[in-house]
């Protein structure tokens, strides 16, 4: 009976073994990753660096007292435009319209007695001839003459310093602009060239703007210029434009004016001013602001889409691009500055490359791949959906 057994027990050993699975392929004969890319191409870019800043007044004057007095009336309104030369306060004037008025008799007088030195210098001068008068006599009558020419100079001068302090009792603007608060009412004592100002004028039509930039980024644009590579405003002057905190323009373009001639020690940059049009005072002082300003005018930029950039563990950025036979090769690039969701590349990638964008995650450098072409840096979601299956 065993007999029978043996060959049943062989035959069913071969038939399990004949519906065992395959054992799976190793892992060289997988199918290459699928992997998206983007082909490298060069557009028009104008580098254009945005610099923290604030506004500062075109012109700035404080309105001080030049003579003393009672204040008798404010002539303004806080806050509103004025004009050079508007009459802003009123100082009590009695007593300079008596010194005025005394100044004036003075010079009556002195203008008298400098006739009669003149006359009789001059009847003099013909008595020497006769010998009737000694040359003592004569000198004598000279220096009468030159004494009351002096006493007549020093007193117009005093004419003139009486005229001038009556009027310095009307305070006047001495720049166009916005006035400010005054610190004074009617009926305080203002003493001459005091140290509290009365009101602050400021012009802000135009306006300042005060930014920093590093001094590298400063030559990039002065070379920029000298070689005619951007827009400028006027004789050097470069086309600047304005950003507020959200996120708006300002309709007005600036022209970059004056750049400090000193470097911060411990920063490493310098401090530019532009000046820009304010004719609704939009901007006032010390506001803060971003201004954009052009550093160079590339016509062959490469900017890639952000996702296509890595980083090594030092910091250094990469990029994986797919080679012409179809591996993965790994490039050290130079990310100049973001822009939007793109790198401006300075170095690294050129026109023509395969840049890939997506399965970044499924790939290392040596491999073999099969590369999808993507739109505009958008992978198809048949790519993706594909690279997760395999």
């Amino acid at each position: 009976m065993r007999q029978y057994k043996l060959p049943f027990v062989l035959t069913a050993l071969l038939v399990l073994a004949g519906c065992e699975p395959s054992k799976p392929q190793s892992a060289g004969q997988r199918p290459a990753p699928e992997v998206g890319y983007m082909t490298v191409s060069a557009q028009p870019y104008t580098v254009v660096n945005e610099l923290p800043g604030r506004t500062t007044p075109y012109r700035v004057a404080e309105v001080r007292p030049q003579v003393t007095g009672i204040l008798e009336q404010r002539l303004f309104e806080e806050g509103e435009t004025v004009t050079a030369g508007q009459a802003l306060y009123q100082i009590d004037d009695s007593l300079y319209q008596t010194a005025l008025a005394s100044a004036k008799a003075e010079l009556a007088s002195a203008e008298a007695s400098l006739e009669t030195a003149r006359l009789k210098a001059e009847r003099y001068e013909r008595l020497i001839k006769t010998g009737a008068i000694s040359q003592q006599e004569l000198d004598e009558a000279r220096s009468s003459l030159n004494a009351g020419q002096a006493r007549v100079d020093a007193s117009r001068a005093a004419l003139e310093t009486a005229r001038i302090n009556l009027n310095y009792t009307t305070i006047t603007a001495p720049i166009d602009g916005r006035i400010g608060r005054s610190s004074v009412t009617a009926g305080a004592l203002v003493t001459a060239n005091q140290a509290d100002a009365l009101v602050t004028i400021r012009q802000l039509d135009p306006i300042y703007v005060d930014l920093t930039q590093s001094y590298s980024s400063l030559q990039t644009l002065r070379n920029a210029m000298a070689e005619g590579q951007l827009q400028t405003v006027g004789e050097d002057r470069a086309a600047v434009t304005l950003v507020h905190q959200d996120g708006t323009s300002y309709p007005q373009s600036g022209s970059l004016q004056f750049s400090e001639f000193a470097v911060d020690e411990t920063t490493g940059s310098v401090t530019l001013r532009a000046l820009f049009p304010n004719p609704d005072d939009s901007l006032l002082p010390g506001m803060f602001v971003r201004a954009r300003l052009p550093q160079a005018e590339r016509d062959e930029a490469i900017l890639v889409p952000q996702k296509g950039i890595g980083r090594e563990p030092n910091g250094q950025a990469i990029a994986m691009v797919v080679a012409a036979d179809n591996t993965v090769e790994k490039r050290q690039v130079v990310a100049e500055k973001a822009v939007g969701d793109q790198w401006l590349i300075r170095d690294g990638l050129q026109v023509g490359d395969r840049l890939i964008l997506e399965g970044l995650q499924k790939i290392r450098t040596g491999v073999s791949v099969r590369p999808v072409a993507v739109d505009g840096g958008q992978v198809a979601d048949a790519v993706s959906e594909q690279g997760e299956q395999g």
